[in-house]
């Protein structure tokens, strides 16, 4: 299964100054002290999870991140 795969992660930092790395494709995720640590370690788990499951079927075009905000009622 060798090759190289292009996913895509979401980066979000917490109150403590950790970063949680998500993949988007599969439901895998790190965390770091850094990006580039929290980055690092979401490339080993998905390494690991995908020695035991079949890749995803990944787009050719990548998926558009964005925020989004809503009103929550009162």
């Amino acid at each position: 299964m060798g090759g190289t795969v292009r996913l895509t992660a979401t980066v979000t930092a917490d109150d403590k100054g950790l970063y949680c790395a998500r993949c988007v494709q599969v439901e895998v995720a790190a965390e770091g002290g850094t990006v580039d640590e929290a980055l690092a370690r979401l490339r080993e788990a998905l390494v690991s999870y995908f020695r035991h499951r079949p890749l995803p079927e990944v787009p050719s075009r990548p998926p558009i991140v964005m925020p989004v905000e809503i009103q929550l009622p009162d």
